[in-house]
């Protein structure tokens, strides 16, 4: 299969990116390499907050590659940070009584970083520059509020009394680039940085609060300690401004980071584009994103702003827009099973049918329409959960990154797994979500009527151990698949095969990067094309013709282990501390990925 020809690598442990025979891989840039310029040069042991504002982040998760515009090999790298890790970022450090000065950097080294790197002639490698066209987003940095949400009351809170300008972005976990050169992030996990949600007063929001799952008292991070604004107690809305997905253009340093609430407020994974291409609906966007939490929900935003093509000054201003205008909507499933109770029908395939439930409608004069009787726009637009409970949304298996296809606009989402399916007082399976207490997570492919509300789906696999009878690879044999469980981020090659990283292998060994041919004979087949080291997580990626890029997260993130008695020593090695990075990997001699 084209871009599948490499010899695929065996599950292992190793404490290294294990990469195919005839590859080479370089690391592009890791936890302290300076950004911003007057960055000094990392020292685990001298950290400061001011240090750490102007390098690169911790947990690097999404990343995407954005040309420069008029400089042939430059690129904006656009990262995710997506959270602080404390005790593999200081040693010593005690759970639950950070320092004030711990505390400061682990804000600082979360959110979003944009460097500008150049590729290397005569290799797939790629060095950064420290200069000025590079950003680094924090914890503290400014960010434009839009959409219904925006000047509500549930945002407005004593230092932003206007609600329309939020300090801070993290638990940026996915996200994806956009036609008009622009980065979209998901804040997925943020509700980890809240504490005392049980000393709220007001039962309607403490009610809201708890359909986000945030800490009835201390939370992971401690940061409520230093910063009141991330109590509870003292500002319960300043919760209600985080969970949206950001929007970062790397081409102007100096222009405002949006927030969209038009798109909802949840843990959104990501966020990805497709343009409709033919008809009546040509130039509509569309973005598709996931709610990262057991049980939770698929969304799409239809655009009613037409995109402009091009990248001219006119065309951007215009395209800045339209993620402010359009409908919401969240996804229902039907199974083609009689009775859906997650018992494969005879031909083996999971399959069926779906419909889109309208939620929200944002208008370009700044009026909105609420789909859910009720509620009103701004309430919609912060509270989307509860608008996708009211109007019976399919509980899904975790739904992670959501990718339209370049090539057949088909929609690919990685349900990463869900422990609690089908347990005591949980929901049952169903078609789309067909395992009890499923360890191993599901890729589902939706045919969709993109500016419409109808779609048809099937699960491309139901993943695992191939030689159970509760897995799938597309009809594949799967005697000849590499095993592939918890599926999270996903990309495509140039020859429309499907990539995907993992999160949390429940099979034993460490996480990877896996191709998924879609189409013909061999449908399902799935190869592994790299591991990342023990207690790591694969994320990005980046699949180009001659060149991926994988963020390594968390390296060495393992029970019983820390900074005091690290598990691993990537990427350094020695007896140095593992430092999540972003690392290169191309072919020999510089020819075709995978042909």
């Amino acid at each position: 299969m084209p871009g599948m020809k490499f010899t695929a690598v065996p599950a292992n442990t190793e404490d290294a990116v294990v990469i195919p025979d005839g590859y080479r891989q370089k690391v592009v840039i890791r936890w302290g390499d300076p950004v911003l310029p007057g960055a000094p040069d990392f020292d685990f042991a001298a950290q400061t907050p001011e240090a750490q504002a102007k390098q690169f982040g911790f947990n690097n998760d999404f990343a995407g590659l954005i040309p420069v515009d008029g400089v042939p090999g430059h690129f904006y790298l656009v990262a995710n940070l997506e959270y602080p890790t404390e005790p593999f970022m200081f040693t010593g450090y005690r759970e639950g009584a950070p320092t004030e000065q711990q505390a400061r950097i682990a804000m600082a080294a979360v959110g979003i970083a944009v460097v500008e790197i150049v590729a290397k002639n005569g290799t797939g490698a790629l060095e950064p520059v420290v200069g000025p066209r590079n950003q680094r987003l924090t914890a503290s940095s400014p960010f434009r509020l839009t959409g219904p949400a925006a000047g509500s009351e549930f945002v407005r809170t004593a230092a932003d009394p206007a609600g329309t300008t939020i300090l801070g972005t993290f638990a940026n976990c996915s996200g994806g680039l956009t036609p008009w050169g622009t980065m979209l992030s998901g804040e997925e996990n943020f509700n980890n940085y809240f504490a005392n949600a049980s000393k709220v007063t007001d039962p309607k929001a403490a009610e809201r609060l708890d359909r986000y799952s945030f800490a009835d008292d201390d939370d992971e991070h401690q940061w409520g300690r230093y910063d009141k604004r991330f109590d509870l107690a003292v500002e319960p809305n300043e919760a209600n401004r985080f969970g949206y997905v950001v929007e970062v253009d790397p081409h102007d340093p100096k222009a405002a980071p949006v927030k969209h609430s038009s798109l909802g407020r949840c843990k959104h994974e990501s966020a990805n584009i497709h343009v409709v291409k033919n008809g009546p609906d040509r130039g509509t966007v569309v973005a598709y994103s996931g709610d990262d939490e057991k049980f939770e929900y698929i969304y799409k935003f239809v655009s009613s702003r037409k995109i402009k093509s091009g990248l001219s000054k006119t065309a951007r201003e215009h395209n800045i827009r339209i993620l402010d205008e359009g409908t919401l909507y969240v996804a229902t499933f039907t199974g083609d099973s009689p009775d859906d109770s997650g018992t494969p029908p005879a031909s083996g395939k999971f399959a069926g049918k779906g419909s889109w439930k309208p939620l929200l409608t944002s208008n370009a004069d700044g009026s909105a329409r609420s789909h859910v009787p009720g509620m009103s726009p701004a309430e919609v637009a912060v509270f989307t959960r509860q608008a996708a409970d009211a109007v019976g949304a399919t509980k899904m298996d975790r739904p992670e990154d959501i990718e339209p296809s370049p090539m057949t606009g088909k929609v690919y989402c990685a349900l990463t797994n869900n422990s609690d399916r089908g347990t005591d007082g949980k929901a049952p399976v169903d078609a789309a979500n067909p395992r009890n207490e499923n360890k191993n997570g599901q890729i589902l492919e939706i045919s969709d009527d993109h500016a419409g509300t109808e779609f048809t789906w099937e699960l491309l696999l139901v993943c695992g151990d191939p030689t159970a009878a509760d897995t799938y690879y597309g009809g594949f044999d799967k005697t000849q698949v590499s095993p592939i469980s918890c599926p999270d981020n996903l990309a495509f090659d140039p020859h429309g095969n499907l990539w995907i990283s993992t999160d949390g292998n429940a099979l034993g060994s460490n996480d990877g990067l896996f191709a998924v041919a879609l189409h013909g004979a061999r449908r399902g087949e799935t190869k592994q094309f790299l591991t990342v080291p023990i207690g790591a997580e694969t994320c990005g990626p980046v699949i180009d013709s001659d060149r991926i890029l994988v963020a390594v997260q968390h390296p060495g993130e393992l029970d019983d282990h820390s900074a005091d008695n690290p598990a691993s020593h990537w990427p350094d090695g020695g007896n140095s501390q593992p430092r999540p990075a972003v690392v290169a990997i191309w072919r020999d001699g510089g020819t075709a990925i995978g042909v």
